[in-house]
């Protein structure tokens, strides 16, 4: 990992009515980590990326990037700077096929499109990094990793350099998860930048460099991924250290009945 961060928020601070979602956030991003944003629903975590994605103006704080402070009004200012972001509900036009959503995302959109050469370029991109979906097929055809994949593909062919994955595996079937997760080191070994917010501990545990926890709009914390721990991490998100429950015996009833359900080792 570089020594200078690609990326840093300093004090970003951003109210709706009633609610300060973000106040004096700061936040390094890395050249090839995987970087998670973790806390509870209402940390403040989307909000934050959403800023940075330029989907909403902070009321105040400033970024930088690679050193040099950056203004982002809009989306299509963070594309600029090759910054992209997949949101928990995917934006594609399901009567199209890949390549046309795909396509569509793409800066500098041809007047006569080259379908040939999209197609190789969306051929040669997913078996790098195991995104493997049929560019000709419609989208309301595939399964929710496989459409995922597509707002992935469209970050990556669009040259995006930082991807921001908000609750990626909220949907996904376990083995699509370790598909995933397996995207994300593909990534990380050509140098991108990943964001992945979320909420579940052990999926952070699985894949994160490093750990930002939030909660209640602050930074609750930072670890890197060896000095983090289940309970650290739950003591950050809530505010409160966990005690493990006292075992329990097992008592036998005095009749001697054997029980219809036994439960035995069970964590939550």
């Amino acid at each position: 990992m570089n020594l200078s961060p690609l990326l840093t928020l300093r004090g970003m601070t951003k109210s709706f009515p009633g609610v300060l979602a973000n106040d004096h956030v700061d936040l390094d991003i890395y050249m090839g980590e995987v970087h998670a944003l973790l806390g509870e629903n209402g940390a403040g975590k989307s909000t934050l990326m959403k800023i940075l994605y330029g989907f909403y103006r902070p009321d105040s704080g400033e970024i930088r990037l690679n050193g040099q402070p950056i203004q982002i009004y809009s989306p299509h200012d963070a594309r600029q700077f090759c910054i992209g972001m997949v949101f928990q509900e995917f934006i594609q036009i399901p009567a199209l096929t890949v390549a046309e959503n795909i396509t569509l995302f793409l800066p500098n959109l041809p007047f006569v499109l080259d379908n040939v050469s999209i197609i190789k370029r969306i051929k040669e991109v997913s078996e790098r990094y195991g995104l493997k979906v049929n560019p000709r097929v419609p989208v309301w055809q595939l399964s929710v990793g496989e459409r995922q994949k597509v707002e992935v593909l469209k970050l990556l062919l669009a040259d995006a350099r930082i991807l921001i994955l908000d609750e990626p595996t909220r949907s996904l079937a376990p083995h699509e998860i370790e598909g995933l997760f397996q995207v994300f080191a593909n990534l990380k070994r050509d140098g991108y930048a990943l964001v992945f917010i979320t909420h579940k501990i052990k999926e952070v545990l699985a894949c994160a460099d490093r750990i930002t926890v939030m909660r209640r709009g602050q930074v609750a914390g930072m670890f890197n991924c060896f000095e983090a721990t289940e309970n650290n991490l739950i003591s950050l998100m809530f505010g409160k250290q966990i005690e493990e429950s006292p075992k329990r015996r097992t008592q036998t009833p005095a009749d001697g009945r054997k029980p219809l359900l036994e439960l035995k080792g069970v964590n939550a």
